[in-house]
């Protein structure tokens, strides 16, 4: 693999890419676009000698877009990934193309179907998502194609052009900035963005003073990520509302500019309403209440995304458990069938099929009663079929040939569709099937708690298979 002297890493290499898990909407699949940027994007950056910068590790104040379009001009090599066809990403490659003639990179995850006719003939570099997890064979394959292609786009003189811009329009030549121009305009939004500010944060005073002063958004995500693996809920709480209110707060300068931005981050929303839920502060119920009024501003009940109804379906289940509200019974209900339905996933699958039986068992109409169960069955059959696919697109890889994290996470992911069948099987009546699986998966389970939070969901399930409305069915006979 070809490396550039690491002795005076002044070049830099700008990444145009979405943040945190996006839904692929052409094939319904759930990306963690976090782990295609630090396991293969970054290394393969950094092992060709340039600095990597993603735009939410830009320290700014105010605007991001101005040091974001400065970076699209003056970066020496911009890589856009367009997996789940990021809109944004899409603008700012074109950004891209306009303001450079060549060391551009696209890539994308194999996973999408068709590139829109601008680009479809440009070279597009591919790699394979698992969804949560990436393998750990492609992780080191496209880290390592990645990097040799940074390396030849940089040493080749002249460079050869890649923008289509440049290519079909001769003659034209490339823009500078002008410093003094720059400065102005820097000055201005900065200005703007302390007026803006002031006195806005009001969540945590001394660490939105600091984080606004010298905190990146991914170092502020890392500490909601490390607070939210510590289950310490309100922590990652304060710290996503602080990023959400940083949000907000660029929204009025944005919308000067273009008035039918879209004004929110759904990943932001919907890691918020999970922190908040899960906090259950200043009581669980409020904490329910607050997540689902955050949730409301992506429209959940028309919504597409799987994540947003998996959270939309997760709040309403647990309000019915603490109210027994049968509209909130039947807003999980349906939040999980449409998830399922969209996504073809055993998550939304399973979840669906448990609240059909708990309406089937609160129903004082038999034959309402008898459909909810049926149905419930049929969800579980479908639920295994998934089950037994992904086990076989996605057998456990050798311990002693992955790293650690990477093997870790294989074996959660692999320990929640075992449970998941375990649970199926037992809501088909299949008791021995049922222990087979299960006990499967509990040797494997990488953290504790995870077998105890199956078997808590078995609990519940048994006595609603117990008092079973098929009874209604068989009296009759």
């Amino acid at each position: 693999m070809s490396t550039i002297s690491t002795e005076n890493q002044q070049g830099t290499c700008f990444v145009v890419m979405g943040f945190g898990k996006k839904t692929d909407f052409e094939t319904n699949r759930v990306l963690d676009l976090d782990k295609s940027y630090r396991y293969m994007i970054k290394p393969a950056v950094e092992a060709a000698g340039l600095k990597c910068i993603r735009a939410d590790e830009i320290v700014h104040s105010g605007l991001i877009d101005v040091p974001m379009y400065e970076q699209l001009l003056k970066a020496d090599v911009v890589i856009a990934d367009l997996s789940t066809s990021n809109k944004n990403a899409f603008y700012e490659l074109g950004v891209r193309h306009a303001l450079r003639p060549f060391t551009t990179i696209i890539i994308a995850e194999d996973g999408i179907k068709a590139f829109p006719f601008d680009i479809n003939h440009i070279t597009i570099r591919k790699y394979h998502h698992l969804g949560e997890d990436i393998g750990f064979e492609e992780v080191m394959r496209f880290r390592e194609q990645l990097t040799d292609a940074i390396v030849k786009i940089m040493q080749v003189t002249p460079r050869a052009m890649d923008s289509p811009v440049y290519t079909y329009l001769t003659g034209l030549t490339p823009p500078e900035i002008a410093a003094a121009v720059q400065s102005i305009v820097q000055e201005s939004v900065d200005k703007s963005s302390e007026e803006q500010n002031r006195g806005s944060n009001k969540i945590n005073t001394e660490l939105a003073d600091t984080a606004l002063k010298s905190e990146t958004h991914s170092a502020l995500m890392a500490k909601a990520d490390e607070a939210q693996k510590k289950g310490d809920w309100d922590t990652a709480k304060t710290v996503l509302s602080l990023i959400y209110q940083m949000m907000k707060d660029e929204i009025p300068k944005k919308t000067d500019l273009n008035p039918f931005i879209i004004q929110e981050d759904p990943y932001i929303l919907q890691r918020l309403a999970l922190a908040t839920y899960k906090s259950k502060i200043p009581d669980e119920k409020t904490a329910l209440l607050d997540a689902q009024k955050l949730l409301n501003t992506l429209n959940p009940e028309t919504s597409n995304d799987s994540e947003t109804l998996g959270l939309w379906g997760a709040i309403h289940k647990r309000l019915w458990e603490i109210t027994k509200d049968k509209i909130f019974l039947d807003k999980a209900v349906h939040s999980y069938e449409r998830g399922f339905y969209i996504m073809n996933d055993h998550y939304n699958g399973i979840n669906y099929a448990f609240l059909l039986n708990v309406r089937a068992s609160q129903s004082t109409v038999p034959a309402q009663a008898i459909a909810d169960y049926i149905t419930a069955r049929n969800a579980r059959r479908e639920v295994l079929i998934i089950c037994e696919q992904w086990l076989k697109n996605n057998p456990l890889p050798d311990a002693g040939k992955v790293p650690e994290s990477i093997l870790t996470g294989c074996l959660k992911n692999w320990y929640w569709v075992k449970a998941t069948m375990g649970e199926a099987y037992l809501g088909l009546e299949d008791e021995e099937k049922a222990k087979i699986v299960l006990e499967d998966a509990y040797k494997s389970a990488p953290e504790g708690w995870m077998k105890t939070s199956t078997e808590e969901q078995l609990e519940k399930l048994r006595p609603l298979l117990d008092d079973s409305p098929l009874k209604f069915i068989r009296s009759d006979v």
